[in-house]
């Protein structure tokens, strides 16, 4: 590539967008050093022309048609910040129908159509990048395609989503309970008005499908993410959760023992020596468990318009450096193994169980009965009298256990007249657990 200046189309002026926008504008002698051309915003898509912009851009830039981004022949390269999934899917098979490379945020797009959206790119011989839609500013899914590249990866935990950590950062520091922390949060913009693609665990699960795509080298399906949110999460949960060594935060895990794979997204007790347990706030971390490496953490900010924008400017470099190598469309690499799901006989884990009893003889005895038909064994206890009342609860933690059998104990325990009421349970992650 003979090019002394590559153009760039950007659709989406938010946050993200804007951040991109200041740092090819602060940034520009450092890029031109890294990739000996000039990277010149050609054009802008908004929705609003008048809008007023907390930076300052050629009021010529500002387009309201994707048309004027995606036929430009003299763009190379168009940067997609809006979101969502249609019209955002189309626009991105339309520039890459037309020989542009693409480089993405969207993890919605990518979990769901980034199998289609990289055969495209293959197929037109062009790049697409989309570092910073998983975890913000943290180089994750680069180093998962680099530096794991001689490894195997066997695990994959991460805290991928902020404001779920921020709420049960604030829950375990401070004894608060889930709906006053979300409020909290909500006024202070880190949580939506309508938070549940975040505290359900979908926003997560998204993450977590493209991190098990890239990681495992698998096309997977993001309805196979087991998702459970953590609305339910109580203050109390936290309190015995640390009585016994461990904190609650909602994880993605991703599997792969066998051949055979699982991936979910949970709130799970994780041992108070783990690195994870201490990532607080609106911070997230990925842990990755190599063949080779063996353990290794990536940690940072996870949104942010500059942290994300960021990771979006770096692939950007990537892109015009491959422009000038010739390379472009090369790094695509196809799934090339088979995705085979673990049964729940095939999925074990540690598990954390909170029981309201009777507070009478032979109860403990009976639960641990029921426990070992189904070959569980009860690691952690703690039970915890009630001077009130006729009641107690019991706090467990279990040896390893296998998914299946702990449903069907879940379920067992219902027709146990002692037990009156199975509080919580939450799947746990320790030091040892590898």
């Amino acid at each position: 590539m003979e090019k002394k200046q590559v153009k760039v189309g950007l659709l989406g002026l938010g946050t993200v967008g804007t951040g991109v926008a200041r740092i090819l504008e602060m940034h520009q002698d450092d890029l031109l050093k890294q990739t000996s051309v000039e990277i010149k915003i050609a054009k802008v898509l908004v929705s609003d022309l008048q809008k007023k912009r907390s930076i300052e851009l050629d009021a010529d830039l500002f387009t309201l048609s994707a048309a004027d981004i995606i036929e430009d022949p003299e763009i190379d390269i168009v940067i997609e910040l809006i979101g969502g999934i249609e019209p955002t899917k189309q626009y991105i098979l339309d520039a890459l129908d037309r020989g542009k490379h693409v480089i993405t945020a969207n993890k919605d797009l990518m979990a769901l159509h980034g199998t289609e959206i990289l055969a495209k790119a293959a197929e037109k011989g062009c790049d697409v990048y989309y570092e910073a839609s998983v975890a913000g500013g943290i180089p994750i899914l680069r180093a998962l395609v680099d530096g794991f590249s001689s490894d195997r990866i066997h695990k994959m935990i991460g805290i991928v989503n902020g404001t779920t950590n921020y709420i049960l950062t604030k829950m375990s520091q401070e004894g608060a309970q889930y709906e006053d922390v979300l409020k909290e949060a909500q006024e202070l913009g880190y949580a939506e008005a309508d938070p549940t693609a975040d505290v359900e665990g979908f926003d997560a699960a998204r993450k977590m499908a493209i991190l098990s795509n890239l990681g495992f080298k698998v096309d997977f399906d993001l309805n196979h993410v087991d998702v459970r949110g953590m609305s339910n999460v109580t203050a109390e949960d936290i309190a015995y959760g640390k009585k016994l060594g461990y904190v609650i935060k909602l994880l993605g895990i991703a599997q792969r023992d066998e051949g055979c794979i699982e991936v979910s997204v949970q709130p799970t007790m994780i041992h108070r020596k783990h690195p994870l347990a201490s990532v607080n706030g609106v911070f997230n971390a990925v842990y990755v468990y190599g063949a080779a490496v063996g353990e290794t953490m990536f940690y940072g900010p996870g949104a942010g318009e500059l942290p994300t924008a960021t990771a979006v400017t770096s692939d950007l470099v990537t892109v015009v450096k491959n422009m000038k190598l010739g390379i472009s469309g090369k790094s695509v690499v196809a799934p090339y193994r088979e995705t085979i799901l673990k049964t729940p006989e095939q999925i074990e884990s540690k598990f954390f169980l909170r029981l309201l009893v009777s507070d009478q003889p032979g109860v403990l005895a009976e639960i641990t009965t029921r426990l070992a038909s189904y070959d569980i064994s009860i690691e952690q206890i703690i039970q915890q009298p009630n001077r009130d009342h006729a009641e107690a609860e019991i706090i467990l933690i279990t040896h390893m256990a296998s998914k299946k059998g702990m449903d069907q104990i879940l379920t067992e325990l219902t027709t146990i007249e002692a037990v009156k009421e199975i509080k919580s349970y939450y799947r746990v992650e320790g030091l040892e657990d590898k």
